[in-house]
């Protein structure tokens, strides 16, 4: 979303409310682009949603605990 920053001086609580919900806003003057609103990163992310997130993309080897060599490496 572009906005003039005429307009956004108006309407900054509107379009910090919309960065905040995800929405990136593009400030102009004189129509070109010279800033932008942008949420931060993982700000909307909930609390708990990244549980179980790689579920069944993570494989843990049959011999994860077998020592082998480092038994012979703390000698």
């Amino acid at each position: 979303m572009n906005v003039s920053i005429a307009e956004a001086k108006a309407k900054f609580s509107e379009l910090v409310a919309r960065a905040q919900s995800g929405e990136k806003i593009v400030l102009t003057r004189h129509g070109k682009a010279v800033a932008t609103i942008s949420p931060l990163p993982n700000q909307n992310v909930q609390p708990g949603s990244l549980i179980g997130a790689l579920k069944g993309r993570v494989k843990i080897s049959d011999d994860f605990n077998d020592l082998g060599e480092w038994d012979d490496y703390v000698k």
